[in-house]
């Protein structure tokens, strides 16, 4: 087996699956590696995992890659944000943890605002409560499971939950935590008030480190699982989505980085905490020291791609993506006047709306699949235009958004996605993985660099591909962008009225 050099080891704890890469000082990929799991749906609107399968994830991938490029001279944590782990006195998993996408939790949300106040959470926590935050979450299992809260004692983030059997330390970082809606944005620490006002005791929740800090170390016994060395530093990390900005080098205000993964994301640095008076825009802080960001978010982006093509597909066969984006770009743009809604898990920005529902309006017998599939990718496209038009009225004009994440590896709904926003892209050049951005943090920890920029300027190639929009296109979406934006207003009450969990 290699030994130990100068190379970094990230792991993205993800919704469906465990990521790790590895990297040099020098930022070039020396192995990656996955491990996958299921998301369960014991009712409709619910989603959960066991915690017990992301630790199994990570030991597979840290043995796969300590094997093939040998063992990291220290580690880094992300993953999905805003989950809820509930641990007993001695560390072992109560039930399975909620996950972000969870929308079970409406009546504690309202609670949440009622019990802090909406002016006044937004004030602390930057964010209205949202059905996907972990706080609802917490006060869900009190309302809901009394037996399992009554054996709580501590509540942490999915990726938190792994440094916990890595480390045997109870940590989080700022850009994780302030998800949670528990914690105060400008002090980047747990916030009294709001954990009086929820009755939720402080003792519960980890210690809040910066992202390039150590928080511990592996320990024998995760060493003896992992392959990793004991005594190898694991740093605080981020959020899935403040780490891929670290790796994508989105680090100061006017940066900006649009990712279509299950969810959609516009992610734009920020100097000081902006909440949106609207709500609709998430702020949080950044995984790099001192700064924050803005934060529109659809939770079903890819996601809707891939609903769409198991629904739409042989259910005894893996879907064929490449043969459905094929039919979707033999469609001309508008989709024969069908306008898909995203909102099959309901919908963060704009509308922050846990009961609205996915639809395909304007269909005839004269559509196809093909109508079907381009208008999905249409309809995320116009989706993440709303988000970005609303972080730049909060804060200020975005530079050359960096597309990422898998659906932007098809040239066709990129081409979508860069006419719609209407302004040039960069895509490409970079390694854009959350997992890379966790080992620049770790690099930064070791002390190979003395802070983020350092790294990511000696780690990050930000040379790419400047995409830029196609004049027609732009011309054809612009009319059938508002239509879209008009079709959820005239739906919403029946999406309330006929959609709810009575009938389901």
């Amino acid at each position: 087996m290699p030994t130990q050099g100068s190379c970094y080891l990230g792991i993205d704890v993800g919704t469906s699956g465990t990521k790790g890469i590895m990297v040099n000082d020098r930022g070039d990929l020396l192995g990656e590696a996955e491990a996958g799991y299921e998301v369960a749906t014991p009712h409709p609107g619910w989603t959960e995992q066991s915690p017990a399968d992301w630790w199994a994830a990570v030991q597979t991938v840290c043995r796969d890659l300590v094997e093939r490029c040998g063992v990291p001279a220290a580690m880094g944590l992300t993953g999905q944000m805003h989950g809820a782990v509930f641990l007993d006195d001695r560390h072992e998993v109560i039930r399975p943890a909620l996950l972000w996408n969870d929308q079970r939790t409406a009546a504690q949300a309202t609670a949440v605002e009622q019990r802090v106040g909406p002016e006044r959470l937004r004030a602390i926590a930057g964010n209205p409560a949202l059905t996907g935050f972990q706080a609802p979450k917490i006060l869900w299992l009190r309302d809901n499971e009394p037996d399992h809260w009554a054996r709580v004692a501590r509540v942490l983030l999915p990726k938190d939950f792994i440094r916990l059997r890595l480390t045997q330390q109870l940590v989080s970082d700022a850009s994780d935590a302030a998800g949670t809606l528990l914690l105060d944005l400008e002090r980047r620490d747990w916030s009294d008030e709001i954990l009086d006002a929820l009755a939720i005791p402080r003792d519960w929740l980890p210690s809040v480190f910066e992202g390039p800090e150590v928080t511990g170390t592996v320990t024998a016994d995760a060493a003896a699982v992992t392959g990793l060395a004991p005594g190898t530093p694991v740093v605080a990390g981020g959020g899935d989505n403040a780490a891929a900005a670290v790796a994508n080098g989105a680090l100061a205000s006017g940066d900006s980085i649009v990712s279509v993964g299950t969810s959609g994301v516009v992610f734009a640095p920020t100097d000081a905490p902006r909440p949106d008076p609207q709500g609709a825009i998430h702020a949080f802080c950044h995984a790099v020291p001192g700064r924050y960001h803005l934060m529109g978010v659809m939770l079903s982006a890819g996601g809707s791609l891939q609903w769409s093509a198991r629904t739409l597909t042989d259910p005894d066969t893996e879907p064929d993506y490449q043969r459905l984006l094929a039919e979707a770009a033999e469609v001309a743009p508008g989709s024969g006047g069908v306008v898909f809604l995203p909102y099959l898990a309901g919908e963060r920005t704009p509308h922050m709306d846990p009961d609205a529902r996915g639809s395909w309006a304007g269909l005839s017998l004269a559509h196809g699949r093909g109508h079907l599939v381009r208008a999905v990718l249409e309809g995320v496209a116009y989706g993440l235009r709303d988000a970005f038009d609303r972080i730049e009225a909060i804060d200020q004009p975005l530079n050359r958004p960096r597309l990422i994440g898998g659906g932007m590896r098809d040239a066709v709904w990129r081409q979508i996605l860069v006419a719609v926003l209407g302004r040039d892209c960069a895509f490409g050049g970079s390694g854009a993985e959350p997992a890379t951005g966790a080992a620049i943090l770790a690099a930064v920890g070791s002390g190979a660099y003395q802070d983020v920029a350092a790294a990511v300027a000696a780690m990050v190639p930000m040379a790419g591909d400047t995409v830029a929009p196609d004049a027609d296109l732009v011309a054809a979406y612009e009319p059938r962008r508002r239509a879209y934006d008009a079709l959820y207003p005239a739906i919403r009450d029946w999406h309330h009225n006929y959609t709810s969990t009575a009938w389901d």
